[in-house]
């Protein structure tokens, strides 16, 4: 039998999983992982400016591509700490990533050891699992068993601490016979596809909502396929936008409290039948559930048993993975049609179509300085249906979603749930890492950019292009913005005069400075008319150079984006004039129509 230290073990296995590549950073603890990283070869490893940022690379390295899992390491104390973000995000939006962090010695564990803390006990509300291994013996099954539960039921997060003594024990290890134990989903029955299929067939107003499930079941196309055997349209979520293309006939828009469009709400509420599948019913999709669910049937698909009923108590639930239950519903479906007992809903569809071509925001302003909905209009000419957009929360997040185009699946990159700010820079450079001759561009307020803003110096180092959208108004925008209801606008100003760059006047931070102190390219715009060059100048400045390039578009101080101050989707505010003449939003899917 091969004899090999516990952590060489732990490295072959990752291989044997499939891990090609890690984001992290090294020290003590952990640098007996890193000799095998090295000795073993075939991981290619990025060593991030900050462990946080480490999670977030591996984060946006799963999300960008069915099968990936994203492996962040770091050494032992607050390195397992900074990661905790990462975990949380990542279970989440059930995101399978693997941590790895060194640990003191067994022997000093309890006896206040530098830098030793119980990580695990920290990670276990938001990982799979996480564990101390105690015995060097244990490391191959515990990677084992951490890939299997990675892969099996609801995606997420596991955390493997390696205290030093156990990476550098030798093992008894044969990497030539290790196979991955098989993976467990639960899968719907036929009867129950059949149930659920009698109860659409009796409704006449019906919708899927399409959640970020089928992105992570890779059941994109069998979504559409059943959309398009049974004529219904389609509600992707925020974290399933991209399922299907936002031109396509069927889809409805999205719908919620903010990242919604007009017309989607508008055909949510007409409707009378939602069959949700792979989603969650997040607060910030439903709103009030009186207003969501009044007058609709609901039937919910999910792979998590207890996810059903854990918001609303829907009509007829089926616990399956959305691969599985999508594949009977294609069956099931053909054969309604075959024999002619799929009703017709091409005048329902036709109507969500109108909405959409009726129920439009304007984009199209000259301001300056500038307004943020020509921003992510010029985005739109700029970026064709390949990008791979990547964001994570703030007016920026928002307002992107109300108004930019996405077409395909994983593009649309979107920390959903736990929306930590400084995500986004990290995120991307994992995307990228992912899909190195994709067209990547990051969207982001000033305020999450400076928050984890070193990392960009990870994307000049290890030559990671990629475009970076700044909208800059200097401010906490949607926090300014919820602020309105309590008459306050306090502690959420962020402008100064820059005495280093009085060009910029109360705008304070000189992001161009910065990002090219961290050997990146960055281009400032402040008219409209310089939005589409900058963007041209960045993609041509990112395939020449191989590093990050930045956009800062300086912004209005304050816009106040639609959303719903009182929590109900037939409540949303609509600060700014909407769209009265095709003008007004030439970026749109279809064409502004008026009477």
């Amino acid at each position: 039998m091969p004899r090999m230290t516990a952590a060489r073990a732990a490295v072959e296995i990752l291989k044997r999983e499939g891990v090609d590549t890690a984001f992290g950073v090294p020290g003590a603890a952990i640098n007996p992982f890193y000799a095998a990283l090295k000795a073993s070869g075939g991981i290619d490893h990025t060593l991030a400016r900050h462990v946080e940022g480490a999670s977030h690379m591996a984060e946006g390295y799963t999300r960008t591509k069915a099968g990936n899992i994203g492996v962040c390491i770091g050494t032992s104390g607050p390195a397992g700490t900074d990661m905790i973000t990462g975990l949380y995000s990542a279970i989440a939006d059930s995101i399978p990533i693997l941590c790895i962090t060194g640990q003191a010695p067994v022997a000093r564990l309890h006896k206040e050891d530098f830098q030793a803390v119980d990580i695990t006990s920290i990670a276990k509300t938001v990982t799979k699992a996480a564990t101390t291994v105690l015995e060097a013996a244990q490391v191959p099954g515990v990677f084992q068993q951490a890939f299997h539960l990675m892969r099996s039921g609801r995606p997420g997060p596991v955390l493997i601490d390696l205290p030093i003594d156990v990476q550098l024990t030798e093992i008894d290890f044969d990497p030539d016979t290790y196979e991955p134990l098989p993976v467990y989903k639960p899968a719907a029955s036929r009867a129950q596809i059949e149930k659920a299929l009698t109860m659409l067939g009796a409704s006449e107003r019906p919708l899927i909502v399409a959640g970020g499930g089928i992105i992570n079941a890779d059941a994109c196309e069998l979504l559409v396929e059943f959309a398009e055997l049974t004529g219904i349209p389609v509600v992707p979520t925020l974290m399933g936008w991209g399922i299907l293309p936002d031109d396509h006939a069927l889809n409805a828009g999205m719908v919620g409290l903010q990242t919604s469009h007009r017309y989607g709400n508008a055909t949510l509420l007409a409707s009378d039948f939602v069959l949700g599948i792979g989603n969650r019913w997040a607060n910030r999709h439903t709103g009030n559930l009186g207003v969501y669910t009044e007058g609709r049937t609901f039937v919910h698909v999910d792979i998590e048993p207890t996810q059903i009923g854990r918001v609303f108590a829907p009509d007829y639930g089926i616990a399956s993975d959305a691969k599985a239950a999508l594949e009977l519903f294609v069956t099931v479906a053909r054969e309604l049609k075959a024999a002619g007992r799929l009703p017709d809903r091409s005048e329902w569809a036709a109507s969500t179509q109108e909405r959409k071509a009726t129920l439009q925001r304007r984009t199209h302003f000259d301001n300056v300085p500038l307004k943020p909905q020509r921003v992510y209009e010029e985005m739109n000419r700029a970026f064709g249906p390949e990008t791979r957009y990547v964001t994570t929360i703030g007016l920026s997040q928002i307002a992107g979603a109300q108004m930019l185009n996405v077409y395909r699946p994983r593009h649309w990159i979107n920390c959903g749930q736990a929306g930590p700010l400084g995500w986004t820079v990290p995120a991307a450079l994992g995307v990228a890492t992912a899909d190195p001759e994709a067209s990547v561009v990051a969207l982001s307020g000033d305020y999450d950019f400076q928050f984890m803003i070193e990392e960009l110096a990870v994307g000049a180092q290890h030559r990671i292009p990629y475009v970076h959208v700044l909208v800059n108004n200097s401010y906490l925008g949607l926090i300014r913005q919820a602020q309105i209801g309590l008459d306050i606008n306090f502690q959420v100003n962020l402008e100064f005069e820059n005495i280093n760059s009085p060009e910029l006047g109360v705008y304070g931070v000189d992001h161009v400075k910065v990002a090219e102190g961290l050997g990146c390219k960055a281009i400032r715009v402040t008219e409209p008319d310089q939005l589409l060059p900058a963007f041209e100048e960045a993609k041509k400045l990112a395939a020449e150079y191989r590093v990050p390039v930045v956009v800062e578009a300086i912004l209005e101080r304050i816009t106040n984006i639609s959303m719903s101050p009182s929590g109900d989707i037939d409540k949303v505010v609509e600060f700014e004039e909407v769209a009265t003449e095709p003008g007004h939003a030439p970026t749109s899917i279809l064409p502004l129509a008026t009477a």
